[in-house]
């Protein structure tokens, strides 16, 4: 009896070495337990198998893709080798970690969204520094027109008066001349004829 304990013990060493052998070749891919459920984890793929612990719901796995007896093989994030029943393990990921993933995105739209609402407030600021801008502006532009009109009133009524005055200069020395051309040819006729009358 205590022959056939030795030979067992032996044969199921020789064994787990030769998985374990085995196992360092296979290409493991991520798994995820079933939610809801603390799957019991065996040395072997069975029930009869020693329970060596568990999983929790929801626990992110890697599938070594052995598979036997509707069991499959995994390892934990402990570094936790065992076996479990394959219904229990999926390819999709809990819904903690969905969750997890989730609040993740929503923390990185929130401070997505608080970056837009601050360069949106900065614009918004900018655009009102710009209104008040063309608003000064227009003002400015509207007193230059009120100073070039009223200059250009200025230089007209400027060259309404230079007209006059060259004009009321011109009379002048139109009548200048007439009294000149007039008259002083009398005077000296006149001063003529009693010059002669006098001799």
């Amino acid at each position: 009896m205590m022959n056939i304990k030795q030979t067992f013990v032996a044969l199921l060493c020789c064994t787990s070495l030769f998985s374990f052998a085995e196992e360092a070749d296979v290409v493991t891919t991520t798994g995820y337990i079933s939610e809801d459920l603390i799957v019991y984890i065996h040395t072997g793929a069975g029930k009869n198998y020693r329970i060596q612990g568990t999983v929790n719901s929801g626990e992110k796995v890697q599938v070594t893709g052995e598979s036997d007896n509707d069991y499959s093989q995994i390892t934990t994030d402990k570094n936790r080798t065992g076996w479990v029943e394959s219904k229990y393990v999926s390819n999709k990921p809990g819904m903690r970690f969905v969750i997890a993933d989730l609040n993740e995105q929503l923390a990185s739209f929130r401070a997505e969204k608080s970056t837009i609402t601050r360069q949106l407030d900065e614009a918004t600021n900018e655009i009102e520094a710009l209104k008040s801008e063309r608003s000064d502006l227009q003002n400015s532009i509207s007193a230059l027109n009120m100073d070039l009109t009223k200059t250009k009133s200025q230089l007209k009524s400027q060259d309404t008066d230079i007209k006059k005055q060259w004009f009321f200069n011109g009379a002048i020395v139109l009548g200048i001349g007439l009294l000149f051309g007039l008259v002083l040819p009398r005077l000296f006729s006149k001063r003529k004829a009693s010059l002669e009358n006098w001799n």
